[in-house]
């Protein structure tokens, strides 16, 4: 049995405990059965199991923190009625595992940040469990590729405004020797993360807590930003930038009330800007540049707070901050001009009616005042005759000559 490299006693009804395994075993599939106890064998050094399937067994009790499989690639625990958190270990030591399948168990508390360790993971299943606190989901620069699943909002600790605890702190057993006896403590330490954030990276410790994100950037995601997304109401960060989603923007976007970074840029995002984004009055950072974007950018007093460089790329965005003007604008655009504008055309307006009909009265008014005069005045009317005879005599002299 030493020398055994494949165990396969899938669908079967054996029980009780799993028995020891040779130490240079890579592949053991016990799924189907009826095993029970614990799963110590895992913190024995199998420097070559890369495959392990426990799933659909009996197994219920804690995984062990000690979990020491280097060389595992694929895990699956699925189905059983395993309790507890998952341990960091799980990262630690399986950071060639491309396959982690935990559903339908009973495990609490959050996801190990030590999956991070885990580059090549190209599956994993968490569902059906009593996981909570879920706050940072960070998967960008990969190769993700698909929809993102309208199943989003089953993040429940997403779905809450308000953060129970500043801190993320984690447990594990260490063991040490100590007058010759092996002494294992229970340990506790703060987690830390490194986030992307308004384009630099911070490290969070003391606030970790606090933090509700998810980046998604840099990945190969295609379709539509789902609606559920918008029910996320305690999100901070949202970052779905350099990908190929495509649609238009949720129009209940303005439900992230306490977002202040969004990233949306260098997709095929298309249709207008949602008149909702005037309700995140929190929003310091926003980005919808290198999209198709079109229409007018909202009036409103929130997105005027960002410059041109929040919306370039988008050849169908028209108006301020952009230059492009909106149509119908092109008389509006210079308040003065407009004022010089209208102020002239009510000049033209009085010199064309008022003005002239005003001349017109005046000058008959003084063309009959003087008849008048002409024919109540004897004296004027001699010199009108007197003035008039030496007209037509220079008129004849001229003519004559």
């Amino acid at each position: 049995m030493s020398s055994l490299l494949l165990i396969d006693l899938g669908a079967n009804s054996f029980n009780g405990p799993v028995p020891q395994l040779p130490a240079g075993v890579t592949t053991v599939d016990f799924s189907r059965n009826k095993f029970s106890g614990n799963i110590s064998f895992t913190c024995d050094n199998y420097d070559y199991l890369g495959y392990l399937n426990l799933s659909d067994n009996l197994f219920s009790v804690e995984l062990p923190y000690c979990l020491n499989l280097r060389s595992l690639v694929h895990l699956n625990l699925a189905n059983n009625n395993f309790s507890g958190e998952i341990p960091s270990s799980v990262g630690s030591s399986g950071m060639m595992m491309r396959m982690l399948q935990l559903r339908n168990n009973h495990f609490i508390g959050e996801l190990p940040r030590s999956l991070e360790n885990c580059k090549y993971l190209r599956f994993i299943d968490v569902g059906e469990n009593n996981l909570t606190n879920i706050q940072i989901l960070d998967v960008s620069q990969n190769k993700i590729s698909g929809t993102i699943p309208k199943c989003i909002n089953n993040l429940t600790e997403l779905t809450k405004e308000e953060s129970p605890k500043q801190k993320v702190t984690s447990w594990y057993y260490r063991s040490y020797i100590k007058g010759g006896v092996t002494v294992t403590r229970n340990t506790s330490y703060d987690e830390s993360a490194f986030l992307m954030w308004k384009g630099r990276e911070f490290e969070y410790s003391n606030t970790l807590g606090l933090v509700k994100s998810i980046d998604l950037s840099n990945n190969d995601l295609v379709g539509e930003i789902p609606v559920e997304i918008t029910s996320l109401i305690g999100l901070l960060g949202l970052n779905l930038s350099r990908n190929n989603l495509t649609g238009s923007i949720p129009t209940r976007i303005g439900q992230l009330r306490d977002i202040n970074f969004l990233d949306l840029s260098r997709n095929k995002l298309s249709g207008k800007i949602p008149s909702s984004f005037s309700q995140l009055s929190h929003l310091g950072v926003l980005n919808l540049s290198y999209n198709n974007l079109s229409g007018r950018i909202p009036l409103d007093t929130q997105s005027k707070t960002f410059n041109s460089s929040s919306y370039i790329g988008n050849p169908g965005l028209c108006g301020s901050p952009l230059s492009e003007a909106c149509p119908g604008d092109e008389l509006s655009r210079d308040p003065k001009l407009n004022a010089d504008s209208e102020e002239k055309q009510q000049e033209d307006e009085f010199i064309s009616a008022e003005f002239y009909i005003s001349m017109g009265i005046g000058f008959t008014f003084g063309f009959w005042g003087v008849c008048s005069a002409l024919i109540l005045k004897r004296t004027w009317r001699y010199a009108l005759f007197r003035f008039l005879e030496n007209i037509f005599k220079n008129y004849s002299i001229f003519n004559t000559k």
